[in-house]
């Protein structure tokens, strides 16, 4: 097989072609979130499943949306965001969790990211580091919509993404207080695993790319209330299907 049929035809990862997909697809790590999508659609199909990559395609209020797992952490994010692009995607949303590293964030809020910190080395391979990984302000806008349409709170601002989850979380075997310190000073409002390649990766080709993410209390407090995280997630992806609604119904889809 030739090179160009690599990236014309199905997809080697994500197992799909041309068709499979709507032009705008949520993109959670997490393969369970995608079940949580297709029960909130009012139709959604699987499409494909495929190693982390599990996909569903269906309609909200007759606009067309996909959904598609990525895994966690930053390669797998970027081959499934890349193959994403080569069959017909135009916006591509991280829907997740994070940790929260501002004490004024709360469970239930939500994160729109801005932009993300480049504390990853996969979109390194694409391209330096002095290359910025920002979202697409329409996407940024239809995010912000969405939560206010839904009535959820949110928070706009910079993320930070990196490769090694315990050495930035409570299960550190050394000081992530302190090695967090900067970035709490900084005012970046959470950590993850994935956005900064996704808005790299994007930008570089031309396609919009934003992130909501669902907070819960800050990692660097403690806290003993019981979060309702599932009901969190559920509003989470809520508000990227309203914002996958919104790109259609101004033109970016």
């Amino acid at each position: 097989m030739g090179n160009q049929d690599v990236h014309r035809g199905r997809q080697h990862h994500i197992d799909m072609g041309k068709g499979d997909i709507a032009p705008t697809v949520l993109i959670p790590g997490d393969p369970g979130r995608v079940e949580v999508f297709a029960s909130l659609m009012d139709d959604a199909k699987k499409i494909a499943e495929k190693r982390e990559y599990i996909t569903y395609t269906g309609t909200k209020d007759g606009t067309p949306i996909s959904c598609t797992s990525t895994g966690l952490g930053t390669p797998p994010t970027a081959i499934g965001v890349e193959e994403l692009i080569r069959i017909g995607a135009k916006n591509i949303i991280r829907i997740g969790t994070c940790g929260a590293i501002q004490s004024f964030l709360e469970p239930g809020h939500m994160i729109i990211a801005t932009g993300a910190v480049r504390g990853e080395h996969t979109s390194e391979e694409l391209i330096s580091m002095e290359y910025p990984a920002v979202a697409d302000y329409r996407v940024v806008r239809a995010l912000v919509d969405a939560c206010e349409k839904l009535d959820l709170p949110y928070h706009l601002g910079i993320i930070r993404t990196h490769d090694a989850f315990y050495l930035e979380s409570p299960w550190a075997l050394g000081d992530y207080r302190a090695r967090l310190k900067p970035w709490v000073d900084m005012g970046v409002l959470a950590l993850e695993n994935e956005s900064s390649t996704l808005f790299t990766i994007c930008s570089m080709q031309g396609i919009r790319a934003g992130t909501i993410l669902a907070s819960g209390y800050s990692i660097l407090e403690e806290h003993e209330e019981k979060i309702h995280q599932e009901e969190n997630i559920r509003n989470m992806v809520r508000a990227g299907i309203e914002a996958a609604k919104l790109l259609h119904e101004r033109g970016l889809a």
